[in-house]
């Protein structure tokens, strides 16, 4: 089998960066998505490497964690949320020797959404996000579209992203073994037996649930629902759960960074806000298996394209979040009218800028309801209106309104 090519991620410096000055840095994300690649890289640097998939350092990090601990230096803590009992016995060691860089912790869960682990180490500790690869990661780009965009400069188009390839970059997703894989047979298998797995090993370490059966099922049924509002009973309801239980698991899928809950945004004049988060997922090639969505039916169908290229955009924009120079949150707009913009993304600042993503090379003014709303809305707060669309020529189309091609997600 091909080996996973080898990308140069983005986060790696900002993980040097916290451990110049950090005790302990945790970096989060699916599993699959690179860490441990990442990790062992910076290991080299004189950490001691340990990995809670070994079976032995399990049952040492189980049965005695402040002993696995105190004969430890500086290391590097793999797939931790195995052993959350380890992050009390990591807190102990940095109170008494806080040197920066001691322990460098990775997560396929998020374990501060555990009870035991949320305060453990609140100030001695900063949180990463790696997330599968982005299109510019795979292109070798190192410009970020949100960084550039809310100082007024749209990234170059990159490749051409009309036709096949967009479609086949949207049903590829981001995971590297996917990569690796050169049909889109053999990517589909693995991603199935990536989701089988998930369920059958990870779910147990960070949830109390029994009935496993029912996961893959209302996880397929969660994927009809992306780019949608969550509707818990409703949810349920396709799989035969209650409302309380399908909140549950969707929240553990969250915590396995499956999937992700995105607020909405409102402004104070706004009073017909809808309050209900939106679903998106996390890799739209995932996203794509579970709705046995192929190249071959896009071609003859795009309404089914659609969601799925809206967790494309989504998902490209989260990472570039992960790596960006300012601090940005990606939200949405729905009003009790049902004008809506796919993506909002707000800067520490309070600006915004408005997302709309289209799955043709043709914009009608029907396509900018939305984002004129937001813009009124939000008034001097209202930076830019974006609507990515299939094309590959950046044009304005009104006060403050631009069409920009999809490419310029992975553009120079």
């Amino acid at each position: 089998m091909n080996q996973p090519p080898l990308f140069t991620r983005r986060i790696k410096p900002r993980i040097a960066e916290a451990m110049a000055d950090t005790p302990v840095v945790l970096l989060m994300g699916p599993r699959q998505a690179g860490k441990t690649t990442l990790v062992r890289e910076m290991a080299e640097n004189g950490l001691r490497y340990l990995t809670m998939d070994d079976v032995l350092t399990l049952l040492s990090a189980q049965e005695d964690p402040v002993g696995l601990i105190r004969g430890l230096d500086r290391a590097v803590i793999d797939e931790i949320q195995r052993a959350p009992g380890l992050l009390l016995a990591i807190k102990k060691s940095v109170d008494e020797d806080r040197r920066p860089g001691r322990f460098l912790l990775t997560g396929s869960a998020n374990i501060m959404a555990l009870p035991t682990a949320a305060d453990s180490l609140a100030g001695r500790m900063e949180r990463l996000s790696l997330f599968p690869l982005s299109q510019s990661e795979i292109a070798g780009q190192t410009k970020n579209w949100l960084d550039g965009v809310f100082t007024g400069h749209f990234l170059q188009p990159g490749s051409v992203a009309r036709a096949d390839d967009l479609i086949e970059r949207v049903l590829r997703g981001g995971y590297p073994e996917v990569l690796s894989r050169q049909t889109p047979r053999r990517r589909t298998a693995w991603i199935r037996q990536y989701i089988e797995s998930i369920v059958a090993r990870d779910v147990r370490d960070v949830s109390g649930i029994e009935k496993m059966d029912q996961l893959p099922r209302f996880l397929r049924a969660l994927a009809q629902t992306a780019g949608q509002m969550c509707n818990y009973t409703q949810l349920g309801g396709m799989v035969g759960l209650d409302g309380k239980t399908a909140a549950k698991y969707l929240g553990v899928f969250e915590q396995m960074y499956l999937l992700k809950r995105i607020d909405v945004w409102a402004c104070n004049k706004l009073n017909r806000v809808v309050k209900s988060p939106k679903l998106q997922f996390i890799d739209s090639g995932l996203l794509a298996t579970l709705l046995d969505l192929t190249a071959d039916e896009v071609q003859k169908d795009r309404t089914r394209f659609g969601n799925v290229l809206e967790t494309f955009v989504f998902s490209e924009l989260l990472k570039h979040s992960t790596t960006a120079e300012g601090e940005y949150r990606l939200m949405y707009y729905r009003d009790a009218d049902k004008v809506e913009v796919d993506i909002v993304i707000e800067s520490a600042a309070g600006q915004l800028v408005g997302v709309e993503v289209k799955a043709a090379a043709t914009v009608k003014e029907s396509d900018l309801r939305g984002l004129r709303k937001l813009a009124g809305l939000a008034q001097e707060s209202f930076k830019v209106g974006v609507l990515l669309y299939d094309g590959d020529e950046i044009m304005p189309i009104g006060d403050r309104l631009w069409a920009v091609p999809l490419s310029t997600l992975w553009g120079k």
